[in-house]
């Protein structure tokens, strides 16, 4: 109750601004950081989770129940800054290479990966190995009808920008429309370099233009 009566304004007529006078004072006191689009009582709150968290997973593992040593293992592997410059590039390849690589990153992927490539056995490794759904989302939920069983829900997934309206608009969202599509460039040509590949510039430009124009598809 303190707290609300903090972020309020009493000071304004709730009649002529009723959103000066509820969140008044919390306007008053706080600032968006440089780093957030924007500050609520929640990023605070998911401020100070985290650093709860942090303490938690810097403790020694010792005698923890085995989610608890994977949640440190994993968060210790994320912090080996030294480990992760010296491996580059190579978690990404090899991830390439089970989900059977990448035709931008293959001089004739056509030929030698094309054959033998399945969509369904690709789509299932993406989801069982990295947790990533793509074209579809599949997963076992409360069944809406009877919540005393669950059932395989088939969805569509995420997009890989935030949401459709960065395909589409213009303004901000076509900015960062072109920068996606550079990123994008930018990885490929990366790989290509780090696979010791000839530099292919206008092949690249051309392949990724195809791959936003299939995002394009999928977001309308």
């Amino acid at each position: 109750a303190a707290r609300i009566i903090q972020n309020m304004d009493p000071t304004a007529d709730p009649c002529k601004d009723f959103y000066q006078y509820a969140c008044g004072g919390w306007l008053n006191r706080h600032v968006i950081p440089e780093t957030s689009s924007r500050y609520s009582i929640f990023d605070i709150l998911r401020d100070e989770l985290e650093i709860i968290l942090k303490g938690v997973l810097e403790t020694s593992d010792q005698g923890d129940r085995e989610a608890f040593q994977k949640a440190k293992i994993l968060y210790k592997s994320c912090m080996n800054e030294s480990l992760i410059e010296q491996r580059d590039s190579l978690p990404l390849l090899e991830a390439l290479m089970m989900v059977g690589d990448w035709p931008v990153a293959s001089a004739d992927w056509n030929k030698t990966k094309e054959p033998s490539w399945s969509m369904e056995k690709k789509l299932s490794i993406m989801n069982s190995r990295f947790n990533k759904r793509v074209l579809i989302d599949m997963f076992v939920w409360n069944d809406d009808r009877d919540s005393s069983r669950h059932i395989i829900y088939i969805d569509q997934p995420s997009l890989g920008m935030p949401s459709r309206d960065y395909y589409f608009n213009g303004g901000n969202y076509q900015r960062v429309r072109e920068a996606y599509l550079q990123f994008m460039i930018t990885i490929a040509k990366m790989i290509r370099e780090d696979k010791n590949m000839s530099k292919d510039d206008s092949f690249v430009q051309e392949e990724m233009t195809k791959v936003m124009e299939l995002e394009t598809e999928i977001a309308n």
